[in-house]
């Protein structure tokens, strides 16, 4: 008999509710996981969201929704690297760590848990990973003093990481709730941007040295953001503004060439590292670990771990738990109310 389950999906014109379809076949290399926790993407799900309420495709057919669950495992096929029927996990990726009761994910996709952390701390691995891609297209070093625009859950996980570097760290946001939460989460330096002037503060933080990275982890039009943090860099002897610009969110900026953006280097960080939508390796196939020493995995692996050892917080980004069944209402609160709503768990009891 066809196993059934519960699974969130978005439709064409954006509407987000939960349905119940046959679970898919387990595949070679998969786990199977009895989902407790998932967790909303504030950022490009609800994007994804917010993008086909505006302009519906009323021909797309419904599609699942979400990448972020935790959960135990229930049932192994193939070669699943150790992995077992019991353990309890986080998943991540499109390809199966859905909002849903049940969910067939990769190998590699999945990171054991400990028993010290929770599914509820579990589930901000696979945003956590993102923030460490960043981190590592930052590169900080001891003593720098960095920028991060937005703290969201991926600029404050961010932020976070920067400091466990030893960099300090400024946050510009703007919206109070979100500052609030990022003091409970240890970052020790932020301002509002919309009631205080952020480059005359960050110029003072930065004194006499000035700022030497900025990740900008928000989405939409930032070159008015990306002007004031130029202002905010370090500078040569020449005038010319030095550093790293990294480009986590999904926002876009126009850099003029030559003397105009200086020497700064603009990078982007893409996704959670070395793998993810490579069929090849969530499937198993691993690179050689002597050129690609940071994949997706251990990416998750490390986030997992600094959480357990209490060196990365997560609980006060999490601003409600609410049912699978209510993932609609989840929805339209991020839409609606980001100065309210920030980290949505969704859970699968009834």
């Amino acid at each position: 008999m066809m196993l059934k389950r519960k699974v969130a999906v978005i439709t064409g014109k954006g509407e987000v509710k939960m349905i119940t379809e046959n679970l898919p076949e387990l595949k070679e290399h998969e786990v199977r996981i009895r989902v407790n926790a998932s967790l909303i993407s504030p950022g490009t799900e609800i994007a994804s969201v917010a993008g086909l309420r505006a302009t519906p495709n009323l021909k797309a057919p419904a599609r699942v929704f979400g990448y972020a669950n935790a959960g135990e495992i229930i049932k192994v096929k193939g070669d699943v690297k150790g992995l077992k029927v019991g353990m309890r996990v986080a998943a991540m990726g499109g390809t199966g760590a859905h909002h849903a009761n049940y969910a067939n994910v990769p190998v590699n996709m999945v990171a054991p848990i400990p028993d010290s952390v929770t599914y509820e701390q579990a589930v901000y691995a696979c945003l956590g990973a993102t923030s460490l891609q960043a981190i590592r297209r930052t590169v900080p070093e001891l003593g720098e003093y960095g920028i991060v625009l937005g703290l969201g859950i991926v600029g404050n996980l961010a932020a976070q990481l920067a400091q466990l570097s030893g960099a300090r760290v400024i946050g510009w946001e703007g919206f109070d709730s979100r500052l609030k939460i990022a003091k409970k989460c240890g970052i020790r330096n932020f301002i509002n941007f919309k009631t205080q002037n952020s480059v005359e503060e960050t110029q003072k933080f930065a004194s006499p040295y000035g700022a030497d990275f900025a990740i900008f982890a928000f989405g939409g039009e930032a070159t008015a953001a990306f002007e004031s943090v130029k202002s905010c860099m370090k500078v040569s002897a020449d005038t010319h503004a030095m550093g790293r610009i990294i480009l986590v969110g999904g926002c876009r900026i126009n850099v003029g060439g030559g003397a105009h953006s200086g020497n700064l280097d603009i990078r982007a960080a893409s996704r959670t590292g070395a793998g993810y939508k490579d069929p090849e390796y969530e499937y198993g196939r691993d690179y050689p670990a002597g050129f690609v020493q940071f994949t997706t995995q251990r990416n998750l692996r490390e986030i997992i771990q600094l959480i357990a050892e209490n060196r990365l917080i997560v609980e006060p980004m999490t601003t409600h738990c609410i049912p699978l069944k209510e993932v609609g209402e989840a929805a339209d609160l991020l839409i609606k109310h980001p100065d309210k709503a920030m980290g949505i768990v969704l859970t699968m009891k009834e």
